[in-house]
């Protein structure tokens, strides 16, 4: 058998699709980003007379270098060989293959990028300059505090519901990635100005089915991630901080201010949501000045001095 036609590929597809969406419970953007993955793949191979179910290492080789050549950069091409990776494990999981030709297939080194982090007097500021006579005001407010107070993902954050706040006890049920569930505790100062907010959303026309939703537009629908960018930018912009930020900063200051503070890396992986700890510790990117100062204070060699 040389090469499997058009039809056949589709009816792969259809079948990968739901395995990543049931069995891998993959988030929407994820799950089309491996799919658009295995296209660009299949295609490739089509061009050049070969097929998903036989190709080499050498021939995935030949595509990676291509992506290199046509400007991909190393950071996609990481990602892109991330998701034929996951196509060729799922193949031989299904034994549609007898060998995973991926098992050697290298990833362009990254550097690591460090996040952008703000201080607490950024923040503060970017709080200070929301005008608060503006009907969003109030909501606004609520969002920064409720980002940087719980270090949520955008995504999260816009489809967070009333009921996933226990206000007595001051948690936050997050739904995240995979809609795999957590509990972040939750500030007083987000607690009291999600309760302002609660006052002046009551007075909105809710659009059907966003009834539970907690932040939402004047005209009663849920904010989009893009709305959500623009308030974030737009009150660093008015607060004078002069980082390239968007929400995802908010939610690193949240991971470093802890981590400075003296939080365990573990209890801020769980509050995060990451998977593996390998993510968190990205935070570890602390100044030198800290780093020292710990190093000072802890280190056995340093007691005399102490």
């Amino acid at each position: 058998m040389t090469a499997k036609t058009l039809s056949d590929y589709q009816q792969l597809r259809l079948h990968y699709n739901a395995f990543l969406n049931l069995e891998r419970g993959l988030s929407d953007n994820t799950r089309l980003c491996y799919l658009a993955d295995a296209d660009r793949l299949v295609e490739w191979l089509q061009d050049i007379g070969q097929s998903v179910y036989i190709a080499s290492p050498e021939c995935l080789q030949g595509f990676i270098i291509d992506l290199h050549q046509i400007g991909i950069s190393a950071r996609s091409q990481a990602r892109i060989i991330s998701g034929i990776k996951s196509l060729y494990r799922y193949l031989k999981t299904e034994d549609l293959i007898e060998n995973n030709p991926t098992l050697l297939l290298e990833s362009p080194r990254l550097g690591r990028k460090l996040p952008e982090v703000l201080s607490v007097e950024e923040i503060d500021d970017m709080v200070g300059v929301i005008d608060m006579t503006k009907a969003e005001g109030q909501r606004n407010r609520a969002i920064i505090e409720t980002l940087y107070g719980c270090g949520l993902r955008v995504s999260e954050l816009c489809n967070l519901r009333i009921d996933n706040i226990n206000f007595d006890d001051g948690i936050l049920m997050v739904i995240g990635k995979g809609d795999k569930q957590r509990l972040v505790p939750m500030s007083q100062t987000s607690l009291d100005e999600i309760r302002r907010w609660l006052l002046d959303r009551s007075r909105i026309n809710v659009k059907r089915g966003e009834e539970g939703i907690l932040f939402i537009s004047r005209r009663g629908q849920r904010l989009t991630r893009v709305m959500v960018f623009y308030i974030v930018r737009g009150l660093a912009e008015a607060a004078g901080v002069r980082k390239e930020i968007s929400p995802h900063t908010l939610r690193h200051s949240f991971a470093t201010h802890l981590l400075e503070g003296g939080a365990n890396l573990r209890a801020i992986q769980q509050m995060l949501g990451h998977e593996s700890i390998a993510t968190t510790e990205l935070y570890l990117h602390l100044d030198k000045t800290y780093l020292r100062r710990e190093i000072l204070a802890h280190h056995p060699r340093n007691a005399a001095r102490r």
